[in-house]
């Protein structure tokens, strides 16, 4: 009986040392396709590095809201104030290069992949209609068919909230794959969160009429995490440093 796995990574903001990890252990699972969700190079010490290993390992790419910000700086400033993001990002862009924006610029604001017999896999970042919407477990119904009206596929997958999730709702499940570079303690809506030292993704598998979810979680070299944000001459290093050390904001 054949089967097929799609392996979904989002929100890896920069982080090589936890995608390499997380590509590692994808492959060593023996994975056919592999989405990303977006948010790929801002708030992290390799904006570039990541882009090309991105660029090499995925088939299917999504685009995030840091993803436009690369694109669109005015669209960063409608939705953050804060200035270690604003000024992070504004570094970020400065350091790409011409080809690598446009790699960026290529990425979908949806993507659809058949799973099997009648069954589809709806790809996002934040929900169907916006990168910058927040989908989570608290979510009420009511606004969760709003955010999803238009698509009944049997799988719906986003990030942008770097909580890993998965949910079934009338008779849809929705799976958020966490981050890859800057997992969450929990959910903050914005304001500072506490970033774990993990790296989180998922995989979607489809079998004859089976479909089903498994999310990963990998714990990462703390002191390395430290390091690397250390030697990263940006706003936020300082930040990201201080977390990985102790655990604390």
């Amino acid at each position: 009986m054949s089967r097929h796995r799609i392996a979904l990574i989002s929100d890896i903001h920069g982080n090589l040392l936890a995608l390499r990890r997380v590509l590692h252990d994808i492959h060593a699972r023996g994975v056919d396709q592999i989405a990303c969700l977006g948010d790929v190079a801002t708030l992290g010490p390799h904006p570039s590095e990541v882009l090309a290993l991105v660029r090499q390992s995925c088939d299917f790419f999504i685009l995030g809201n840091h993803d436009e910000y690369l694109l669109d700086a005015t669209s960063m400033e409608q939705h953050t104030t804060s200035p270690l993001v604003l000024a992070s990002v504004d570094q970020c862009r400065s350091l790409l290069g011409e080809g690598e924006v446009e790699f960026v610029r290529s990425f979908a604001e949806r993507v659809t992949l058949p799973l099997g017999r009648d069954r589809s896999l709806l790809l996002f970042h934040g929900s169907p209609q916006s990168n910058n919407c927040d989908l989570v477990s608290e979510t009420p119904a009511e606004e969760l068919d709003r955010h999803l009206r238009g698509h009944a596929e049997v799988v719906m997958a986003g990030g942008h909230t770097h909580i890993q999730m998965l949910r079934s709702h009338r008779g849809r499940l929705l799976v958020n794959p966490g981050s890859v570079g800057l997992p969450f303690e929990r959910f903050v809506a914005g304001a500072s969160p506490t970033v774990l030292a993990h790296a989180a993704y998922a995989v979607v598998q489809c079998r004859a009429d089976e479909v089903s979810i498994e999310l990963y979680r990998l714990e990462l070299d703390r002191l390395a995490l430290a390091e690397a944000a250390r030697a990263w001459a940006a706003p936020l290093a300082s930040y990201l440093a201080l977390q990985y050390a102790t655990g604390e904001p």
